[in-house]
């Protein structure tokens, strides 16, 4: 896909690697509609786009809202009158051991907050945006491209149960979309990070950094334009789809 002035909807795009992906797609020529629910981080994100001479508009925006996300869809194509393309981005986390043991008891458990938070952002917000923005790349006929940003946790990581599986379910949906909507021209696909050089990560202790960075073979964090440049080659390499790429550094859990 030629990307120039094409309309992509980004999720969690305020920071992190959703903006590093926003302003990757902008210096591409892509026309950005900024999903996130901090409307100061979004209003950067925009502005770093703008730069780039590119339409970029924000959107406060629950993914894990099925009307919000209707309506910011059908806003989306109002705004830009296209739609060819999502990076579903948006994710948080509540990490937690299945059962928290201390001297042969159990003194804890993984909450139903804890497991539903994470699957209703991780999980069913994929699922919500693409529903949508699938139907109407349909409806405007000029194919598109769905991108889903999975984890090196979908492998199972030790206190992610909720993470792990909604990251290993956002890698298989894709490749179900792949499937289901190659009749339409559009493609699906994934982008699997290890260890990401974010704000969260940039806030931790070095002691605790060098613990996550010393199992990794290239022996450091990830970028947050690194995953980017993966997002842009789906969206510009016109044979690929249904499968994830792993950008992890070579770690292995």
């Amino acid at each position: 896909m030629d990307i120039r002035h094409k309309t992509i909807v980004i999720t969690g795009a305020g920071r992190g690697i959703g903006r590093a992906i926003a302003q990757q797609l902008a210096e591409r020529g892509a026309d950005l509609a900024l999903f996130d629910l901090n409307e100061a981080d979004l209003e950067e994100t925009r502005s770093l786009c703008a730069a780039e001479s590119v339409q970029a508009r924000q959107y406060k925006v629950n993914v894990a809202d099925e009307a919000e996300v209707s309506g910011a869809m059908r806003q989306v194509s109002t705004d830009f009158g296209r739609l060819d393309g999502l990076v579903n981005n948006a994710g948080i986390v509540r990490d937690g051991l299945l059962v928290k043991v201390k001297d042969g008891a159990v003194v804890g458990r993984m909450s139903m907050e804890q497991w539903n938070a994470v699957i209703a952002v991780n999980l069913s917000g994929v699922f919500l945006c693409a529903r949508e923005a699938a139907a109407h790349m349909i409806e405007f006929g000029n194919g598109g491209v769905i991108v889903n940003i999975s984890s090196i946790s979908r492998v199972g990581n030790a206190g992610q149960s909720n993470y792990s599986a909604a990251k290993s379910g956002v890698e298989s949906m894709a490749v179900v979309w792949a499937k289901e909507l190659a009749r339409y021209g559009i493609r699906c696909g994934s982008v699997a990070p290890g260890f990401t050089h974010t704000e969260i990560l940039a806030a931790m202790r070095p002691e605790v950094l060098d613990k996550l960075t010393a199992p990794v073979p290239l022996k450091r964090l990830g970028k947050p334009e690194e995953i980017a440049h993966a997002v842009k080659f789906i969206f510009e390499n016109d044979f690929f789809t249904g499968r994830c790429l792993e950008i992890d550094g070579g770690l292995r859990f």
